[in-house]
């Protein structure tokens, strides 16, 4: 039973990155950008510096590209020095393998999630709509990144699974992200107080969780259907009973 658990969890932290990964794509143009951070280094790097970082930006933003264009298994070392017109002693300088390459988009598209959700909490909508759009969101993104992501998938998993720090510290910075729309909901009073915020929490983490590793094994699943399907019994779940309410008034 250990070793299924063990792989469940790789999976769902692969999947968080692949669902980061298409948002970095498809992040608008005013959005926070993990990757397009790196492009703007503070001004007290030196010239030499700024260029490294610019250089080390380029080159992950055309590896992305590629492994959405026609997968990780299938895209040379060699493909993305001649798309981004660099040399290979270039790439090798920042990235020891493509591997360590994918481990660092990883690491951005992890940042680019927690900024949406980040944004999700800052809207003046009710956890209700907060659940519903980040959900929706969730499902969007994946059904839009198609197939080529799988590849992505079965690499991040065997990349994660050696390192137990990461699987965790991954894990505790969803369920911190996730905690944080519960603890606003209780602010507002439209969440239920009738059981603790850490198992609330936990029961949407838990419906996050089975939505990607199904969409991850099912042969067309239908995650966007599933995804407004999940989000409508975790709102109805998290919503406070009438006597609460009442009892507030």
């Amino acid at each position: 039973m250990g070793w299924k658990i063990y792989r469940i969890a790789n999976y769902i932290i692969a999947l968080d990155c692949i669902y980061s990964l298409h948002f970095l794509a498809m992040a608008p143009s005013d959005h926070p950008n993990a990757l397009e951070s790196l492009k703007e280094p503070p001004e007290v790097l030196s010239r030499r510096e700024r260029r490294k970082l610019e250089l080390r930006a380029k080159i992950l933003d055309t590896a992305r590209q590629l492994f959405e264009e026609q997968g990780f298994v299938e895209t040379r070392v060699a493909d993305i020095c001649e798309r981004a017109d660099i040399a290979q002693k270039t790439f090798f300088n920042h990235f020891p393998t493509k591997l360590d390459l994918l481990r660092e988009i990883a690491h951005a598209g992890v940042e680019q999630l927690m900024f949406e959700i980040e944004d999700i909490r800052k809207a003046e909508i009710g956890t209700r709509e907060r659940i519903e759009r980040l959900f929706g969101s969730v499902a969007a993104h994946v059904a839009e990144a198609g197939p080529r992501n799988r590849d992505l998938l079965v690499e991040l998993v065997h990349l994660i699974s050696g390192d137990a720090a990461e699987r965790s510290e991954q894990a505790r910075r969803l369920h911190a992200a996730l905690q944080g729309i519960v603890e606003d909901g209780l602010a507002l009073g439209d969440v239920t107080r009738r059981h603790d915020p850490q198992t609330l929490t936990e029961l949407i983490l838990g419906s996050y969780y089975v939505l990607m590793f199904n969409y991850a094994n099912l042969d067309d699943f239908p995650i966007r259907e599933r995804g407004r399907a999940a989000a409508e019994i975790l709102a109805d779940a998290l919503a406070p009973q009438a006597e609460e309410t009442h009892g507030a008034a």
